[in-house]
């Protein structure tokens, strides 16, 4: 006897929820990214420290990314929709 291979096509429902756990799984890594990024940042040619636009910039990415993650979390936290029940092989006035 040979095992029944799974569907090649998942339902859109489960798509969407692997897609989502996928994002789930890349935001740590986002966001490692984008705090990283002001270090690549170029002073200013001015004597003073240019720290203001650099902490505004961790804040606004701080604060999107716990956005991101609360939608995130918020989808993946729903439950599906139950599955509709398999219909019979034959339909008509005879089944």
């Amino acid at each position: 006897m040979t095992r029944a291979r799974p569907p090649l096509f998942l339902e859109r429902d489960d798509y969407r929820r692997r897609r989502i756990m996928d994002a789930a799984r890349i935001l740590p890594v986002l966001g490692a990214v984008l705090l990283l990024l002001p270090l690549l940042w170029e002073p200013q040619q001015t004597p003073a420290p240019d720290t203001a636009a650099g902490g505004l910039y961790l804040f606004a990415v701080w604060g999107l990314l716990i956005l991101a993650a609360a939608l995130l979390s918020r989808r993946l936290i729903e439950r599906p929709a139950a599955p509709a029940p398999p219909t019979a092989g034959r339909e008509g006035p005879g089944a």
